[in-house]
C-alpha cells in the first residue's frame, strides 16, 4: 500500500503534467450544443480521455452513444479477489462562454494569473477529470481496487443521454461506491463533500397579445405591450425582499447543516457593493434549501436596432432549483400556473416545459464516507464538512435507484472562487493537487474501510 508521504511527493510531481493535461483539454471547445459548437469537438475532446485514461491504466477505455447522441467514455480496471469497485465520474462537456468580451483571457486558452489557472471547463469538470488521471498515475499498479470509469458528454446540456444510458448497462458500471466528481470544497482548503443537491424545473413562457408589432406613436398607450405582460408575470415570482413566491410551494425550508457565511457569500459571488442578497433567512437556507427562480434568458427586441414599435409577443425562458423534499414535477406544475394566473389584460401564455431534474440527498453513514474523511483529514489536517450543493447533477439519483446498495459521494475541486458557468472560470491548482491526493488514498484504503 503506497504511504501518504510518498503519494504525496509522486502527485506533487505529477503537477505540471496535470496543468499540461488541463491546457490540452481546455483548448478542445467540446460543447455539447451543435447549434454553437461542431460536435466533432465534443467527440475530439471523448477520445482525448480514451487516450488519456488508457495510459494512466485502465482497461478497455471507449467511447459508448447514448440515447441523445453525445458518447460517454466508459473504462475498467477489474478489481482484485474479494476487493470493492470504485466508480469514476466526470463530464467532459463544457458550459459555453458566454460574453467573450467579459473574459480577461481568452476562454479555450488555460491562462495562469495570480496563482490560478483560467479557462472554460479548468474547473467544471476538465479539473475533476485531471483530478482522476493524477490520482490514477501516482498510485499506478498499486491500486487495491476495482476502477469503472463513466465519463459523460452532454451533462451541461441536460439531454439526459448518460441517465438513460445507465440502466441497461448497469451490469458494467456497477461499483460498491460512487465518486460523482462535478462539485467541491466549501472553499479551498476546506474538505467538503456536498450530501444534497437542488433539483430543477425548466420551462419556457411565451406571451401574444396583437397579430403583429405595431408603430407605437400610432397605437402606444392603448395596444396591449406582450413584453410589458411578460415582465409583470416574472416579477410575480418573487416577494418584495427579492425572494422567491411561488403560490403552492413553500418557500420558506430551513438548511440543518453546515451554514454559509454571508460576507463569505459576497465575495465568493461578487457581489457590489451596497447590493442586497435576495430573500430571507440564512444564506444556506436560500441556497439549499427552499425553491429558487432564475430567469434565464427573453427573447425580445435588442437595444441596438430596435424600433419604435408596441411587441406583439416576448418569451423568456425560467429555471427553479427544487431542494430536496420537493417533487420537481409538482414545481413544474406550480411555476407554470403562477405564470399563467399571473398573465395581465388578458394576455395570451404558452408555456412550453422543458426538463425536470429531482433533487439528491445522500446516505452518509458507510465505509466510503468513513475512507473518505479519513483521507481528507491527512490531507487537509481536518475533518470532512457535509454541505449543500444548489447545481443539480440529475444522474445521481439515476444511480442510487440503479445502485441501491452503492454509497454515492459528491466531491471536486470546484470551490466557489471558480465561477463555474460564468466568464473568467478558473480552477486552484492546490485543489487538484490536494484533492487527487484525497482520492488516492481513498482508492488506497476503502477496501479496509471498517464496515466492509
Amino acid at each position: 500500500m503506497t504511504g501518504t508521504d510518498d503519494l504525496r511527493s509522486r502527485i506533487a510531481a505529477l503537477m505540471p503534467r496535470a496543468k499540461a493535461d488541463l491546457a490540452e483539454l481546455v483548448a478542445i471547445p467540446s460543447v455539447a450544443d451543435p447549434r454553437q459548437y461542431p460536435p466533432e469537438e465534443c467527440r475530439r475532446a471523448a477520445e482525448w480521455l480514451v487516450t488519456a485514461f488508457t495510459e494512466a491504466g485502465l482497461r478497455d477505455v471507449r467511447l459508448e452513444q447514448t440515447p441523445d447522441g453525445s458518447h460517454a467514455v466508459i473504462g475498467h480496471r477489474p478489481a482484485p479477489p474479494g476487493a470493492p469497485t470504485v466508480l469514476l465520474y466526470c463530464h467532459y462537456d463544457v458550459q459555453p462562454p458566454l460574453d467573450d468580451a467579459a473574459w480577461t483571457s481568452p476562454p479555450f486558452e488555460l491562462t495562469e494569473r495570480d496563482g490560478r489557472w483560467y479557462g472554460r471547463g479548468a474547473a467544471d469538470c476538465k479539473g475533476n477529470v485531471v483530478m482522476h488521471l493524477t490520482a490514477l498515475r501516482a498510485l499506478g499498479d498499486d491500486i487495491p481496487v476495482g476502477i469503472v470509469l463513466a465519463a459523460e458528454g452532454s451533462e451541461e446540456q441536460g439531454t439526459g443521454g448518460m441517465e438513460e444510458f445507465v440502466p441497461p448497462h448497469a451490469d458494467e458500471l456497477r461499483a460498491d461506491a460512487l465518486l460523482i466528481c462535478d462539485t467541491g470544497n466549501a472553499a479551498a482548503g476546506l474538505p467538503t463533500a456536498t450530501v444534497t443537491l437542488r433539483g430543477l424545473a425548466n420551462l419556457v413562457v411565451r406571451v401574444d397579445t396583437l397579430r403583429g408589432d405595431l408603430h407605437s406613436g400610432m397605437f402606444g398607450g392603448a395596444a396591449p405591450d406582450a413584453l410589458a405582460a411578460l415582465i409583470r408575470m416574472l416579477d410575480s415570482l418573487r416577494g418584495p425582499d427579492g425572494g422567491t413566491r411561488i403560490e403552492g410551494l413553500d418557500c420558506e425550508g430551513h438548511w440543518d447543516g453546515v451554514g454559509y457565511d454571508e460576507q463569505q457569500f459576497r465575495a465568493d459571488a461578487g457581489v457590489l457593493d451596497g447590493v442586497e442578497l435576495l430573500g430571507s433567512g440564512s444564506v444556506a437556507d436560500r441556497l439549499w434549501a427552499r425553491p429558487a427562480v432564475t430567469v434565464l434568458g427573453i427573447d425580445c427586441p435588442r437595444v441596438v436596432g430596435s424600433a419604435a414599435a408596441v411587441p406583439a409577443g416576448a418569451r423568456a425562458r425560467v429555471s427553479l432549483r427544487v431542494p430536496p423534499g420537493l417533487d420537481p414535477q409538482v414545481a413544474l406544475d406550480a411555476l407554470t400556473a403562477h405564470l399563467e394566473a399571473a398573465a395581465p389584460w388578458g394576455a395570451r401564455v404558452t408555456v412550453e416545459p422543458e426538463s425536470t431534474g429531482a433533487p439528491f440527498r445522500a446516505a452518509t453513514g458507510g465505509p466510503a464516507y468513513q475512507a473518505l474523511d479519513a483521507a481528507m483529514k491527512e490531507v487537509y489536517g481536518r475533518p470532512m464538512a457535509f454541505l449543500g450543493q444548489g447545481g443539480s447533477i440529475p444522474l445521481c439519483n439515476v444511480f442510487a435507484q440503479t445502485f441501491p446498495e452503492a454509497e454515492l459521494v459528491l466531491m471536486g475541486v470546484e470551490e466557489p472562487a471558480c465561477l463555474i458557468h460564468a466568464p473568467n472560470e478558473s480552477v486552484d491548482p492546490s485543489e487538484i493537487e490536494h484533492m487527487a491526493h484525497v482520492e488516492a488514498l481513498f482508492l488506497s484504503r476503502f477496501g479496509q474501510a471498517e464496515g466492509r
